[in-house]
């Protein structure tokens, strides 16, 4: 049965900055003045959170050409605990450190997926070579919630490079998928997730068709990073977000022109969400010892 589609969210009104490096639009949750790191402004799309779990958050930063410059851009220091952050790299490049020593580069076809986990303290900004030459930058960042039960587990990463991922082949040249988390029409992807997730960037060719079934259950939605198409019959424009009703399994997507699509879906956590900027637990009173936790030093160090 063809997966129903609940709503087809156009573009946010406006961009909103997040530090001096990152211009996105936030469609999950949609409000205004962010959730924290890499969260965003632009028109309301009002995505309850239970509505999207396990997704918490979704940044896109639409491709800008930043000019050069001898000032890094970027995020300067913050806490994140009690979910994942997954930066998927289309255009440009993101440095990072964090307070237990980590560091490293996220190039244009690299996923750096980030467990915070009990908490740590974490700067993201531009690549400092593509910060002094300039040029298109484009970026989405996903947050995922973790269970309760894995709240606290030990913050790491998972650095992926391209060349990691799994790549599923469209018949008759019509493109290929970089199926990122989960398994997509018999291609897993390489990230280690907590509860079963999908996350693919579908690279579609002109007039290309890719169908896949994917559990009813699931909370599943695309965003058009690139190009339009035809989802289920119906036409989604470029940067456009269809967030699908939990009903059929089918989801069919026709490229009217070269097109890129990030499709996410995964099994929903029922359990109670607490957020607040970049904390995300069960209660209210996790989230007030979290803040005690930053004041008091326990997310370390990091300048």
């Amino acid at each position: 049965m063809t997966k129903q589609i609940d709503k087809i969210i156009p573009q946010p009104e406006a961009p909103g900055m997040v530090g001096d490096g990152f211009r996105v639009y936030n469609y999950i949750p949609g409000a205004n003045g962010g959730q924290g790191t890499n969260a965003g402004g632009g028109a309301r799309a009002g995505i309850d959170r239970h509505r999207i779990s396990p997704f918490l958050m979704l940044d896109f930063n639409a491709e800008i050409d930043f000019g050069p410059s001898d000032k890094v851009r970027g995020v300067g220091v913050h806490p994140h605990k009690g979910f994942e952050t997954v930066t998927i790299a289309y255009k440009g490049s993101v440095a990072h450190n964090d307070s237990a020593g980590n560091s490293g580069v996220v190039n244009p076809g690299d996923v750096q997926w980030m467990t915070a986990g009990a908490g740590i303290l974490h700067k993201e900004y531009h690549e400092q070579e593509f910060s002094r030459k300039g040029g298109p930058f484009e970026m989405v960042q996903l947050w995922v919630n973790l269970p309760k039960k894995d709240k606290l587990t030990k913050p790491h990463y998972q650095a992926i490079t391209a060349d990691q991922i799994g790549k599923l082949a469209l018949p008759d040249n019509g493109g290929h998928a970089n199926i990122i988390a989960g398994t997509l029409n018999g291609v897993t992807g390489p990230a280690q997730t907590y509860t079963p997730v999908i996350v693919a960037d579908l690279r579609l060719n002109k007039d290309a068709q890719l169908t896949t079934t994917i559990p009813a259950d699931y909370n599943t939605a695309l965003l058009l990073i690139k190009g339009s198409a035809e989802v289920n019959g119906q036409p989604a424009p470029e940067h456009s977000f269809v967030l699908f009703a939990n009903e059929g399994e089918e989801i069919t997507i026709k490229a009217n022109e070269p097109a890129t699509v990030l499709l996410i879906s995964g099994e929903p956590i029922n359990e109670p969400i607490a957020a607040y900027g970049p904390f995300v637990m069960n209660t209210p009173e996790e989230i007030q010892a979290s803040i005690r936790e930053v004041q008091a030093g326990k997310f370390g160090v990091l300048s």
